[in-house]
Parts: structure tokens; C-alpha cells; sequence
């Protein structure tokens, strides 16, 4: 659990983290996402229309790693489990994220995704593999 932790503290101390989701022949895509934490878990949101949010409805695996805005990778990558949330779930995940990116997630993002009239989705993370290698 504290290595769960651990990782989880390497990615929340990054402004932005590669989300890397799978395609139907298993090439991976990644797409730098703003992530929080909260215990052992980590969150992030998207829109419903989003390529990302069709490929999580087939494939829940994910790989997490810490990345520059622009998506170029900067540490340790670990794997995990995507899972959509809802109910009372949703407001854990919106108040850590705005808790961690106040200006961002707090008012920046979800006036976007007003204005455009996006559904937004929120999902957790379970970490399920730590030995990935450092990439640099």
C-alpha cells in the first residue's frame, strides 16, 4: 500500500501526467491529463466525446506516467484500472481536482466544457502494477 502511495505522490506532484489508453489492436495512446489524488486513488476528467472515453469503455487499462504539458514523459510509468464514476462519486473526484488545480479544474475546465456543451465524465484510477521501468 505505501508503494501505491508512493507512486501515486510521483504523479499528483506532476502539473500533468500522460494518460495512456489502448486501441482495439493494443497500440497505445497517450494524452497528458491533469490528475489528483485522494488516498489511494487517482482521478481525472474528460468529455463524453472524447476518442479516450470510447476507447476506456472497451478497454479499462491504463498507464499513468508523469509528463510535461505538451505529453513528453518525465519519470516511472505505472498501470492501473480506469473506472467511470457516478452518484456521490463524482463529487470526491470534482473536489480533489479542484482542490489540486484550483484555477484549472475548478473553473477554467468546467466552464469549457459548459460553453461547449460537453457531458463531462469523471474516473478513477486503481494501481494494479508498479515495476515499470523509468523512461526518460
Amino acid at each position: 500500500m505505501s508503494e501505491t502511495r508512493e507512486a501515486l505522490g510521483r504523479l499528483d506532484r506532476s502539473w500533468t501526467v500522460l494518460l495512456t489508453t489502448y486501441r482495439r489492436d493494443g497500440t497505445g495512446v497517450g494524452t497528458p491529463v491533469n490528475l489528483a489524488t485522494d488516498g489511494g486513488v487517482a482521478y481525472f476528467r474528460t468529455y463524453a466525446k472524447a476518442w479516450k472515453t470510447k476507447r476506456l469503455a472497451r478497454d479499462p487499462r491504463v498507464e499513468l506516467t508523469p509528463c510535461s504539458v505538451r505529453g513528453t514523459p518525465r519519470g516511472p510509468a505505472v498501470s492501473g484500472l480506469a473506472r467511470l464514476l457516478d452518484g456521490d462519486e463524482v463529487q470526491v473526484a470534482r473536489r480533489a481536482l479542484a482542490q489540486r488545480h484550483p484555477v484549472f479544474q475548478r473553473v477554467l475546465i468546467p466552464t469549457a466544457h459548459r460553453l461547449a456543451r460537453y457531458s463531462t465524465l469523471h474516473y478513477e484510477v486503481l494501481v494494479t502494477d508498479l515495476s515499470r521501468g523509468a523512461t526518460s
